[in-house]
């Protein structure tokens, strides 16, 4: 039996795609790859709902969130950053690395972030550059309203600068009309890839923001992406061509799946899952019901002590499953709820955990 990634991301990858990335190698100058990558790029603008260009880079989502902080900000220029678990945190640790002046509006984790904590530091900060959140956080579970802060941000100079990583694909996300600055993207989480791609989508007014920006840069110079794209219809640098050519394929996957019919059946997928594992004494890590998304559902079990060493069977039996990050490791349980999975992928984990339960009753 095939090894089952029940995880946030990587998740396994669809098998007409891994047959299309077996295919000959192409050449990432030619005729061929400049059609590929053409097409690619108006396939990625279905899924931010934008009619923005959006860059494809071969690196982690890290590595994107990365490039969005030094192409949009200059030295010591105020950010706030929505901090609501790890990759919250990681935006803390970026920002601050490039000498940024950072304001951290940090919450519990498994919480959301309150809108009116964000309307008054906007308010007591009239010198604020950019606020950076987090749409999915997958250490939590939590998916973080983006529509209501792009409404605070869209007639002002801030920018609003999301990682929807492990949120697009199978959470709505409405670039153009939500009125958001730079979302990033990656391949291995909603789009159905191995890791090695990651996308963004980047607004007029933060073209205009990039204009102005003094950190440094060299691959990660969005501009130059912008530009061999409108030019060349080429990446600057060698891309992962492999995996260009397995984009393509699962977006054309997608595509004809369409979007809403995707969203709605991720939905049902997380809803059910939460309630079989809730049914084996699992508790919910995020509370508040309408602040779950579709990416990943995370349980905490009072008699489970060492939630690693748990998963860790279960992974020796060909289920691998997430667990807590942080002060939270070995504490939670993260099951991934994106990809290709279906009801029966669900019933053989749900089946597998209850025998580990048994198990550990005894």
């Amino acid at each position: 039996m095939e090894k089952l990634l029940m995880t946030p991301g990587p998740t396994n990858v669809p098998e007409e795609i891994r047959k299309k990335m077996a295919e000959d190698v192409i050449h990432h100058r030619m005729a061929d790859y400049k059609k590929l990558f053409s097409d690619v790029s108006e396939d990625l603008k279905h899924f931010f709902k934008t009619k923005q260009e959006v860059l494809t880079l071969t690196c982690s989502g890290t590595g994107v969130m990365e490039a969005a902080v030094v192409n949009l900000f200059s030295k010591k220029e105020k950010v706030l950053v929505i901090n609501t678990g790890n990759f919250g945190q990681r935006f803390v640790e970026i920002t601050t690395t490039y000498d940024l002046n950072v304001i951290d509006l940090k919450y519990d984790w498994g919480s959301t972030y309150k809108l009116k904590d964000v309307k008054e530091i906007i308010l007591a900060n009239p010198d604020l550059k950019g606020i950076l959140m987090t749409h999915s956080e997958t250490s939590t579970g939590v998916l973080n309203d983006i529509q209501s802060i792009g409404d605070l941000t869209k007639d002002t100079d801030i920018l609003l600068v999301v990682d929807s990583i492990s949120g697009m694909v199978v959470n709505p996300l409405e670039f153009d009309d939500w009125s958001l600055d730079c979302v990033i993207a990656g391949s291995q989480k909603g789009f159905l890839l191995p890791p090695g791609l990651a996308f963004v989508a980047l607004s007029e007014k933060a073209k205009k923001a990039m204009e102005r920006s003094n950190l440094p840069k060299f691959y990660f110079d969005l501009k130059k992406y912008i530009k061999f794209l409108k030019e060349k219809q080429q990446n600057p640098y060698t891309p992962a061509i492999t995996l260009v050519v397995g984009l393509k394929c699962a977006c054309d996957l997608l595509l004809e799946e369409g979007l809403d019919s995707i969203q709605l059946k991720h939905t049902k997928l997380r809803i059910y899952l939460g309630e079989e594992l809730i049914k084996l004494g699992f508790e919910y890590f995020v509370k508040d019901e309408n602040a779950r998304g579709n990416t990943l559902v995370a349980v905490t079990h009072k008699e489970i002590e060492d939630m690693d060493n748990f998963r860790g069977i279960i992974d020796k039996n060909g289920i691998s499953l997430a667990g807590g990050q942080g002060n939270y490791s070995g504490k939670l349980l993260r099951i991934g709820c994106l990809g290709k999975i279906t009801k029966i992928d669900i019933d053989r984990t749900i089946e597998e955990i209850k025998k580990q339960l048994d198990v550990a009753s005894r």
